[in-house]
């Protein structure tokens, strides 16, 4: 069995004095798509941003890549790339400009592979026009266009399929997919009834949380 990614150890979560989970416990390894699952209030964006470094309000442990995470924190934020609920772009900005900024201090690409990401997502035409301007949908693409240039082994994914058509939904679970099957691995939330073959699940909200 390969090495984990990431592994989780006893994680203890509070918020406004409520405990959204404890002793949960998991392992991520190479080539796996993991879903995190659980009624609203469960604490799945709350996991997805503890695992993205966003949230200090936890105990337990985290291991990356078999040494503790913050010893190997650096290392981490290289190799871990983070979308939440919400599409994190700039609406003055035009989608180029944002999925440059996207980009800056990960690794120089250039305008024609952006160009081609963004038109993988459907945003031919709209590649220079505002993002104020795009709808909700078209904004999410925005942030989803950096899925396909991205080359981070670990992706923590937080309702990727919001405000997404139905071919798009199609072409996001092919890219987690292929995301695994190039040896990657793949953390998402997410109320669409995701099912792909061999998927994990980390489920919250359902008292003792078992390694997964």
């Amino acid at each position: 069995m390969p090495e984990p990614l990431l592994q989780a150890v006893s994680l203890e979560c509070e918020r406004d004095s409520r405990l959204l989970f404890q002793n949960l416990s998991f392992s991520i390894l190479p080539g796996t798509v993991t879903r995190v699952e659980g009624p609203n209030g469960s604490g799945k964006t709350t996991l997805l941003r503890i695992l993205a470094g966003l949230n200090d309000a936890w105990s337990g442990e985290l291991h990356w890549c078999g040494k503790p995470r913050e010893q190997n924190r650096e290392s981490y934020l290289r190799n871990m790339l983070y979308l939440g609920h919400r599409p994190g772009i700039k609406p003055l900005l035009t989608p180029l400009e944002n999925l440059r900024a996207l980009m800056a201090g990960r690794r120089p690409v250039s305008d024609e592979v952006l160009l081609q990401a963004l038109a993988g997502t459907g945003l031919s035409g709209f590649e220079h026009v505002a993002c104020r301007n795009l709808s909700a949908g078209q904004q999410r693409r925005v942030a989803l266009a950096r899925l396909l240039i991205a080359d981070e082994p670990l992706w923590l994914l937080d309702e990727v399929f919001t405000a997404i058509d139905a071919a798009g939904v199609e072409a996001i679970e092919a890219l987690l997919q292929q995301r695994a099957a190039e040896g990657g691995a793949v953390i998402v939330t997410t109320h669409h009834d995701l099912q792909l073959p061999g998927m994990k699940f980390i489920t919250l909200g359902a008292g003792e949380n078992d390694e997964c």
